[in-house]
């Protein structure tokens, strides 16, 4: 009997396979000790944890796949590890967290990973709600880039530069998921559509992998601000709405500020 297996009709197969098993999201944490504004502040402790183990503890909370701290310190690895984390060491030559969790990426076994989730390492105030919503959108939407975003409630936060506003092409709501068309740290016409851009990004793997292949453009390297990259090569983000609008860890009166909050939550 002659037996034969037509290639086409089993990477069809295959491909359907492929679509019904659920997403697999990979929860990714860049971080190292040589900030330019505020050195160290990974390992600055709060209740008796560092920021960066605080940090890993939310993203495992929020319950969405695999977490990793990316980390381009020793100290930093051995603290997460310490505290119950998985860690691994990269370069130090990378210019973005992004390109940082890429290298984490493909030292990772990523076969069965489609989403990566890069959440900073210096915001441990963000709502695990939040990180679900992100992660829910984008299953649900299939989009290139998806971030966060808050409703700005303090007027001033439109001229800190420490504080990153996005421009939407729709008002956000608690369901859509519209593109951004704009970052910028400084907002001087203040639109219906600006809001507070939270540190946190979801890839599709393979776009992650295209964004890390382009160079750095010209105004991500004077603005300081990674995604104008993404948006320059035609690379779409979406934004969903955050519940709530915490702060990073940029400065001393930041880590105080935040210190304050958490410790008082803990009472």
């Amino acid at each position: 009997m002659l037996i034969y297996f037509d290639v086409h009709f089993c990477l069809c197969l295959y491909s359907k396979e492929k679509q019904k098993r659920p997403m697999k999201t990979l929860v990714i944490i860049p971080s190292r000790l040589s900030a330019t504004r505020l050195p160290g502040k990974p390992l600055f402790k709060v209740n008796g944890l560092s920021i960066i183990s605080h940090v890993f503890k939310k993203a495992e909370e929020a319950n969405i796949g695999e977490v990793i701290v990316a980390a381009e310190d020793q100290e930093i690895v051995d603290d997460v590890k310490k505290n119950g984390g998985q860690a691994i060491i990269t370069n130090s030559y990378h210019k973005t967290g992004t390109d940082r969790i890429y290298e984490a990426l493909v030292k990772f076994d990523n076969s069965k990973i489609d989403l990566v989730m890069n959440l900073q390492g210096d915001e441990p105030l963000m709502n695990v709600d939040d990180i679900k919503q992100l992660n829910n959108q984008m299953i649900k939407n299939n989009s290139d880039i998806g971030t966060l975003a808050s409703v700005i409630l303090d007027k001033s936060l439109y001229e800190n530069k420490n504080v990153v506003k996005v421009t939407t092409k729709e008002s956000l709501t608690n369901i859509n998921f519209p593109e951004a068309i704009g970052f910028s740290r400084k907002i001087l016409d203040r639109g219906k559509k600006i809001y507070h851009h939270l540190g946190i990004y979801c890839y599709q793997k393979e776009i992650l992998k295209e964004f890390v292949s382009y160079k750095q453009s010209f105004d991500e390297q004077r603005y300081k601000l990674e995604q104008l990259r993404a948006l320059e090569n035609n690379i779409k983000i979406n934004v969903a709405l955050a519940k709530t609008s915490p702060i990073g860890v940029d400065t001393k009166e930041d880590f105080l500020a935040i210190k304050k909050i958490m410790e008082y939550k803990s009472k």
